[in-house]
This record gives C-alpha cells, sequence and structure tokens, in this order.
C-alpha cells in the first residue's frame, strides 16, 4: 500500500512539473538577469545611470513575481525527491514477535554467541 500512495503522490508530482517547466525556466532566466543588474547598478558611477539600472531591475522584478507557479514546480521536484528516497525504505511493522524457544539447541547457540563477544 504504502508503493502505491508513493507512485501515486510521484505520479501527481511528475505531472505538476512538467507543467510548471516553463515558469521555473523564466523563473530562473529572471533571478540571473536581476544579478546582472544589480552588479552594473552598483558599479555605475552616475545618477542617471542608477536610475536606468533600478528602474530595468524593478521591470525583472516583476517578471520574476508574475513567475512565483515556478515555486509549485519545485515544490513538486523537491516531494519527487522526497519519494525517490522513501522508495527502498523498509516498512516497520507494527506487530513485534519475540519468540521464546525452550529448544536446548537453540538456547546453547544463543550462549555460545554471548560467551564469544
Amino acid at each position: 500500500m504504502k508503493k502505491f500512495m508513493l507512485f501515486t503522490f510521484g505520479l501527481v508530482a511528475v505531472f505538476i512539473l512538467l507543467a510548471n517547466i516553463g515558469p521555473m525556466a523564466l523563473l530562473a532566466l529572471s533571478i540571473w538577469l536581476l544579478y546582472i543588474v544589480f552588479k552594473k547598478f552598483v558599479k555605475s558611477d552616475s545618477t542617471v545611470g542608477k536610475v536606468g539600472w533600478a528602474l530595468v531591475g524593478l521591470l525583472v522584478l516583476s517578471i520574476t513575481f508574475s513567475n512565483m507557479f515556478a515555486v509549485i514546480g519545485i515544490a513538486a521536484a523537491y516531494v519527487l525527491y522526497h519519494i525517490y528516497k522513501n522508495w527502498n525504505e523498509e516498512e516497520e511493522s507494527s506487530v513485534v514477535s519475540v519468540i521464546e524457544d525452550d529448544d536446548p539447541f537453540t538456547n546453547f547457540e544463543r550462549q555460545w554467541a554471548e560467551l564469544n563477544r
């Protein structure tokens, strides 16, 4: 049952990730452009240059905020990572069975193992 649920959540996450590939690419591009605009803003010496770079930065920032759907795609990629990581994890049983055996050979093996430690 656990594998089925992981598969179902993984399938949904893949579809969400594929639907948000475009906004994710534009978000990455706009963040890179914001970095370049910030570097140019810091290097600019004139007031007109700083105002121009600030306006360009605000324009790119508006593009960045319009691609916030990409955060959903990033969350879907994070969910896929955890599903991949937990796929082969052993399920813990809630029932623990301890068998007490009065067989002399089993008791001998257990005592021998304790003595050899």
